[in-house]
């Protein structure tokens, strides 16, 4: 793989998205500039062209490309000589806006960050993986938890065999803070989740139960089968899910389960996952990501540390690490490390290499897919008590 040096120049990031009163638009900002591979130059903050102008001072985006709206950005990006125009475009609006800005930012030959869900549906979704596929683009979706260092570290292990066969999948997803409806009192990141009309046909299991879905994906690799599940919502009222339970056979005849929630009391972002192999166990929880727990009987429980100098550390794991060992590394590095893997694909699309766009060490077009597939069954199922329904998509990969 390339780097930056290669390359000899920073990345070009557009930003569409992340006007006042945006959480995952800072994020994103903050995730691609730390590795020093890339500069915000341009954007498109907010869908209201005043409003967007007004906030690209706090982005120190000048005045000349601070775009009213994604497309004056795309076509006035496009007209620009090569070595001015953006290189990509990260996207961090709400659910229902992803499609047509990520579609035609990958028509205008840009390479793409999108944020999860991927789009609204599923038809929107294998359409812009087609989209994806007939063209040279990067796109990377931003399945942030994927980057973590002891996420990528129990991905080798699991992949290399070190837990034998895996039979059991245990994701979790438990927050707090919609146990009351905040979207009634004008909250923008409550409003927007539970309105159909812009998060999609899920609430609860589109926002987070989909991060503990891939988790699992991502780091067992297991193709599913089937799933039945179950959601609820308990908070009267409200239209979309805030809890629910999902049951996950494998190909390989695995059991998986999803559960998450968005109304249990005192939970910020407890997002965890257990793993049961034939020669071993693992345990991780993102809250306190810089530990996982493996376990084998009749031996002592190891800790793992987040130690890139340790030689219990494998290649994937050390890579995802920037600081040693006793200092926490979290959320922002694992968003950056997403971040770092894409441009890593994107210099060598630059240098006019060819580039993987299936077996990615960061989450793909084709895991967008396989999460919006994930929604659609899930809501589908729940609607027929749970009845057992395909989940594997032809575009699943390992």
């Amino acid at each position: 793989m390339s780097t930056n040096g290669d390359l000899n120049r920073k990345l070009r990031m557009a930003l569409v998205g992340g006007g006042a009163g945006s959480f995952i638009g800072r994020v994103h900002c903050t995730a691609a500039v730390l590795d020093n591979r890339a500069a915000l130059v341009a954007g498109a903050l907010s869908s209201n062209p005043e409003r967007a102008k007004a906030s690209a001072p706090a982005y120190d985006i000048g005045e000349s490309r601070a775009y009213g709206s994604y497309q004056e950005l795309l076509q006035t990006e496009a007209a620009l000589p090569e070595d001015e125009r953006i290189d990509f475009v990260s996207v961090a609006t709400p659910n229902h806006t992803h499609f047509e800005i990520a579609k035609a930012a990958v028509e205008s030959g840009f390479n793409v960050i999108c944020d999860k869900p991927m789009t609204f549906d599923l038809a929107q979704a294998e359409q812009l993986a087609s989209a994806v596929d007939h063209s040279d683009v990067v796109f990377a979706v931003s399945h942030n938890y994927t980057g973590y260092p002891l996420v990528r570290q129990a991905r080798e292990m699991i992949l290399n065999g070190e837990l034998g066969e895996i039979q059991a999948v245990r994701a979790f997803y438990i927050q707090g803070w919609l146990r009351t409806r905040l979207e009634e009192e004008e909250q923008k990141q409550a409003a927007w989740r539970t309105d159909p009309s812009k998060s999609g046909a899920a609430g609860c299991f589109g926002d987070i139960a989909t991060h503990a879905y891939n988790l699992g994906r991502y780091m067992t690799g297991l193709l599913p089968d089937q799933i039945s599940c179950h959601l609820r919502t308990f908070e009267e009222g409200r239209q979309l899910d805030d809890y629910g339970t999902a049951v996950i056979q494998f190909e390989n005849g695995g059991l998986g389960t999803v559960t998450a929630s968005q109304i249990s009391h005192g939970r910020e972002n407890d997002l965890f996952i257990e793993i049961d192999g034939t020669k071993g166990a693992l345990q991780w929880r993102q809250e306190n990501p810089n530990e996982m727990i493996v376990r084998k009987n009749g031996e002592p429980h190891k800790i793992y540390t987040r130690d890139p100098n340790a030689p219990f550390m494998n290649g994937s794991g050390a890579a995802a690490c920037r600081l040693p060992s006793g200092h926490p590394e979290a959320f922002f590095e694992a968003f950056a490390n997403v971040y770092r893997s894409a441009y890593d694909a994107m210099a060598d699309r630059a240098l006019g290499n060819s580039i993987e766009k299936v077996d990615t060490i960061y989450p793909n077009v084709h895991d967008g897919v396989e999460g919006m597939y994930f929604i659609q069954q899930c809501v589908a199922s729940s609607a027929d008590n749970g009845a057992w329904l395909p989940l594997k998509h032809e575009r699943a990969r390992r």
